[in-house]
């Protein structure tokens, strides 16, 4: 379970320097969206409110130099995070998963004893999984859904082919949602479970991918890995 558990939580990368402009143009079917998951938008408010909060907490940091160095992935890894959490409660709710409060509890308190205390766990999710103290909790609340999707599976997370089977019913209640993505931060692909060429963080731990694959395709969307702030992306190290 530590091993799984330190697997989840050891994306390292590092942040751009302030929030990028985020414009709520759209799509034309989908103006101010930036993105239609299952008939549901997801704002582009909702984003720029992710990223902010991301954004404020690394200002408050004492690395926050070091962590706003050369990243402009966030916008996109953020949007990432929002649908794929939609895509895991699908698959999940699917396969009849569930998660209680009292087991989001107990990984919590795991992962803070695993980092020595609130504070410590805060900053390294921020480091390593580039999210607010806000968001941890939902962060948790998917490295619970994903291992218990996999166990109604009989898959093993651990194994090539147990990570093939999960996919596969990502994939599925991907598929269902038909996910529509603003064409600033890319297009979702189905069979990878991605926006872009971003790498799901427990994807690519338990395909050993790198994920510095990725570093090309920044939130601008035309591949020159920067965002619109004339930040250069640094892609997020496996």
């Amino acid at each position: 379970m530590h091993r799984r558990r330190r697997t989840a939580l050891t994306l390292s990368a590092a942040l751009l320097l302030s929030v990028p402009v985020l414009t709520a143009c759209g799509s034309e079917a989908h103006p101010g969206a930036a993105a239609i998951v299952g008939g549901q938008r997801i704002e582009v408010s909702t984003l720029q409110a992710d990223v902010a909060e991301v954004r404020g907490a690394q200002q408050n940091s004492p690395q926050s130099a070091q962590l706003v160095k050369g990243s402009g992935q966030l916008p996109r890894a953020a949007l990432h995070r929002l649908i794929f959490g939609r895509v895991l409660d699908k698959a999940a709710g699917d396969a009849g998963v569930t998660v209680s409060r009292k087991e989001l509890q107990q990984v919590r308190q795991a992962a803070v004893a695993q980092y020595g205390g609130e504070d410590e766990l805060a900053a390294t999710l921020l480091q390593e999984r580039w999210i607010s103290p806000e968001q941890i909790d939902g962060d948790l609340r998917q490295e619970v859904q994903l291992p218990k999707l996999a166990a109604s599976l009989g898959a093993d997370l651990q194994t090539q082919e147990g990570t093939q089977k999960v996919t596969e019913a990502l994939t599925k209640a991907s598929k269902s949602l038909h996910i529509d993505v603003n064409p600033r931060y890319g297009a979702w692909d189905d069979q990878q479970i991605r926006l872009g060429t971003y790498e799901s963080p427990w994807l690519a731990k338990a395909t050993g991918a790198d994920d510095a694959t990725s570093g090309g395709d920044g939130a601008g969307g035309d591949g020159s890995g920067q965002d619109g702030s004339g930040q250069t992306d640094t892609a997020p190290a496996g």
